[in-house]
């Protein structure tokens, strides 16, 4: 099995950079194993001598009489040798606890950088597939594999030490041994690293594949699919879809096993045979007089304990190298740049916005899409003007407020604000500027205050602020019955919690987008869950909660944005139509007959 320079210089960058990660955990206890793991090398060495001290004492004891003062040695020799196995017991007992809390402070740590890494890479990466394949290794694979390569490191350490002193006495008995000892564990050596290629290429490929049948075991034992489960009988369906995936990455799996049991063997088997072989040579040697008893029974156990030593070297490098391959996904996954591009001399975003934003000729195109969501969009919009924008799904209506908060930028054209291209301003600042709600808002399964206080970026948010924002967004009185008010815990997914209505959750996200009293105020479909008496009252007072503020409403219902100061149509990625709702009734376009279909429904 070659091994090329590069490879071999990216392994030992791989594990360094494991190992820094470990360290930036917790230096104190990396220490403490490196200390622990080096005693723990050393004491087989002195096991050894005390025995090979212990059998030759005894063995001239037993031609000397009783009262031969090599009884008083024995007994000292026998104390030594349960001192280190104390020693030992004390030592395995404080490097297991070390490992454990170790492995806890590292995990946690991995999960800081994953996290982090998730929330700053840009929204399209979470709408490729490749990505979610990445992601999804590294979750699997980050969180203990720093871990498993220290460890990895500090074993082969100390069963180098260990081996190193082993050699050190097979040497002293005869120098023929050690070559012997190598050459038969070189085969088990190739098998592992064999192994631990075939695995990871395996698991790489079939990423998709488990992630699918992660997927179907979400659907079956969460709550957000619970309902369509139940209701159309999809348990059983689910359920076989799910062993399908699991089948094939099972039967696959124990192959791999099979194959590499009976490579194992055959390595093994190769390993006892050159251990055979020396144990002949030693005895041979001593039936001729040339070893003692004791130089017999050390280089046996030096013999044994040398194999088992080669045995560990060669699985801890394996194990260093299957896990260098397996962290290459995490080094992958954090390695994943942003694709918006950030200004060299970024400008301060206006603080109050004096001129509005501007769409210049904006078209853009989702990654490893065809279709061209919006095309050619050219329109403006004054500081503290309230626009709505209408059309059918797909239209493009909420991909121009995704642009806005730059969470994209556009494939053509340029966005402006006050006459500065969005680009140019910090995205913090361009994203801190924008509030508002989605369709798909998040039910933060917290308590109410905790729910509306997101909407700020500093915790301790003012309690009076967020009862306004509650009171403005019509949910106040519904927390207030709760049994602990703006402290009860909202949704089911822990104990304790209340359960709200679609439009009332609807509402504490709106309140969130208000607690923000960011410049611009967008609400994307912001009551298509309320019912019409709760719809007509938000609207009334849709300009008192926008007052001040740039506002973009996005609505099917045609009903709601006849107060708005302009309307702007959307119709296959393209704006048809702008004016005020009599402007555009008396165009007989296609905002009337929108208007009109809608209409007839409430006659």
């Amino acid at each position: 099995m070659k091994v090329s320079k590069k490879s071999l210089g990216s392994f030992l960058t791989t594990v360094r950079w494991a190992l820094s990660l470990v360290w930036e955990s917790s230096q104190s206890l990396a220490v403490a194993s490196i200390v622990v793991r080096v005693v723990q090398g050393l004491l087989p060495l002195v096991v050894l001598y005390l025995t090979k001290l212990l059998i030759d004492t005894v063995t001239e004891a037993l031609k000397t009489p009783a009262d031969d003062p090599s009884f008083t040695r024995i007994l000292s020799i026998l104390g030594g040798i349960a001192g280190v196995a104390a020693v030992t017991a004390m030592l395995t007992a404080l490097g297991g606890l070390i490992s454990r809390i170790q492995a806890q402070i590292v995990t946690d740590h991995m999960y800081a950088l994953l996290q982090a890494k998730s929330v700053e890479v840009d929204l399209e990466y979470y709408e490729n597939a490749q990505y979610q394949d990445t992601l999804h290794r590294a979750q699997q694979e980050a969180p203990y594999r720093p871990t498993a390569i220290l460890n990895a490191v500090l074993q082969l350490g100390q069963n180098s030490i260990s081996l190193i002193a082993m050699g050190a006495v097979l040497w002293w008995l005869h120098w023929g041994v050690i070559p012997i000892l190598i050459l038969a564990a070189v085969p088990y050596f190739i098998v592992r690293l064999k192994q631990s290629n075939r695995l990871f290429v395996w698991e790489r490929d079939r990423t998709p594949l488990e992630r699918k049948a992660w997927y179907v075991h979400m659907l079956l034992t969460q709550a957000g699919a619970a309902k369509e489960v139940r209701l159309f009988d999809l348990g059983a369906r689910l359920r076989q879809w799910f062993l399908d995936a699991r089948s094939v990455l099972c039967r696959e799996r124990i192959a791999l096993e099979r194959r590499w049991a009976l490579s194992r063997s055959v390595a093994q088997l190769i390993g006892v045979v050159g251990i055979l072989g020396v144990y002949s040579f030693v005895a041979i040697r001593t039936l001729q007089g040339q070893f003692t008893v004791g130089d017999l029974v050390i280089c046996f156990q030096a013999v044994q304990r040398a194999s088992g030593f080669l045995e560990s070297v060669g699985q801890s490098v394996a194990n260093l190298y299957e896990n260098n391959l397996f962290l290459t996904t995490l080094h992958e996954f954090l390695g994943v740049q942003s694709r918006l591009p950030i200004s060299v001399r970024p400008k301060t975003f206006p603080r109050p916005m004096t001129e509005g934003i501007v769409f210049d000729h904006v078209s853009f195109q989702y990654p490893h899409e065809e279709r061209v969501a919006i095309r050619d969009f050219t329109f403006s919009i004054r500081a503290g003007e309230h626009v709505a924008f209408v059309g059918a799904n797909g239209a493009g209506k909420t991909t121009l407020v995704k642009l806005l908060c730059r969470l994209y930028d556009p494939s053509n054209g340029r966005i402006m604000i006050d006459q500065t291209d969005l680009r140019d301003y910090p995205i913090a600042e361009v994203r801190g500027a924008v509030s508002g709600i989605f369709q798909d808002f998040v039910k933060f399964q917290l308590s109410a205050k905790d729910n509306i206080a997101l909407g700020v970026r500093t915790s301790g948010t003012d309690p009076f602020a967020i009862v306004q924002a509650a009171k403005q967004a019509g949910i106040h009185e519904t927390i207030e019955h709760l049994p602990n008010g703006y402290e009860s815990l909202l949704g089911k997914l822990f104990d304790g919690g209340h359960e709200l209505s679609i439009g009332e959750w609807q509402k504490v996200a709106l309140a969130r987008a208000i607690l923000r009293n960011s410049q611009i105020l967008i609400l994307d479909e912001p009551t298509s869950a309320m019912d019409a008496k709760a719809e007509a009252e938000l609207f009334e007072r849709f300009h008192e909660l926008a007052h001040g503020r740039t506002a973009i409403l996005i609505s099917h219902r045609l009903s709601t944005v006849k107060m708005a100061d302009r309307i702007f149509v959307v119709d296959q990625g393209q704006i048809v139509e702008q004016g005020t709702h009599d402007e555009l009734m008396a165009q007989q376009g296609l905002y009337t007959n929108l208007f009109l279909t809608q209409a007839q429904h409430y006659q």
